[in-house]
């Protein structure tokens, strides 16, 4: 099973990883490591999918599974997980607990505070981001915005990300510099989005300036992504979190 490890200066504690495709039981158009209960594969093989990359990555805890709604929400992970929450980041203040967010061309983005102590994930997708659930994320970990790190994960490269001028335009409402996230496309009245840079531009204005990552592009690598723009009906990676006991 091959995944990403974060390449940031994370404190020893800190373990990060970002799945691919590679390593999981998964056929089809979800073929591989498919860990999306809600994208129509098959219950039993997501189920065994999940409960392989958690024995596999050493991951502890019960794993909180997200709901996610292109909202702002931040779970806070615990043992106590009953059902399945609404919310788009999630953040966790004590060991053995891991964040986990699902994406398939959405920016993934890792927390982690200098001193170890809290990690949160955040899902990105354009609206989230325009939204701010990437502030959302840094207020749920209560501390100083200087002392976190944040790691961009897999998602859509700049070259293949077209929106309509109205997404341009929320972002640019929200702040001037966006214009510099955006190219115009061959298609008329379309722009090529760097959600990258998007992301960068907000994390700055919050106050994090240790970013790090940025530089896959799920569309493209079809070998090693999912991408739901490429495929519609496909597999979600998950990027993960959490501090060691």
């Amino acid at each position: 099973m091959n995944w990403i490890t974060p390449d940031w200066p994370a404190p020893g504690n800190v373990r990060a990883l970002s799945t691919t495709r590679d390593g999981g039981i998964s056929e089809g158009v979800f073929a591989g490591l498919n860990l999306g209960a809600h994208v129509g594969d098959a219950p039993a093989r997501v189920e065994a999918n999940r409960a392989r990359l958690q024995q596999v990555a050493g991951i502890p805890g019960t794993l909180n599974w997200l709901n996610q709604v292109h909202g702002i929400a931040v779970h806070p992970v615990s043992d106590r997980y009953e059902r399945v929450p609404d919310a788009d980041a999630a953040c966790a203040h004590e060991a053995g607990q891991a964040c986990i967010v699902m994406t398939a061309d959405c920016l993934p983005v890792l927390f982690c505070d200098r001193a170890g102590t809290v990690v949160a994930a955040a899902h990105a997708g354009w609206r989230g981001l325009q939204g701010g659930v990437l502030e959302a994320s840094i207020a749920a970990m209560g501390c100083e915005p200087g002392e976190i790190l944040a790691w961009l994960g897999p998602a859509i490269g700049p070259a293949a990300f077209e929106v309509g001028g109205e997404v341009r335009e929320a972002f640019m409402t929200e702040q001037a510099e966006a214009a510099t996230a955006f190219v115009p496309s061959l298609n008329e009245g379309k722009w090529l989005a760097d959600i990258y840079q998007l992301a960068r531009l907000r994390l700055a204005r919050a106050g994090v300036t240790a970013i790090y990552g940025g530089e896959y592009c799920t569309f493209s690598d079809s070998e090693r992504f999912y991408s739901y723009r490429r495929d519609g009906q496909t597999g979600r990676m998950a990027s993960l979190v959490w501090l060691e006991k």
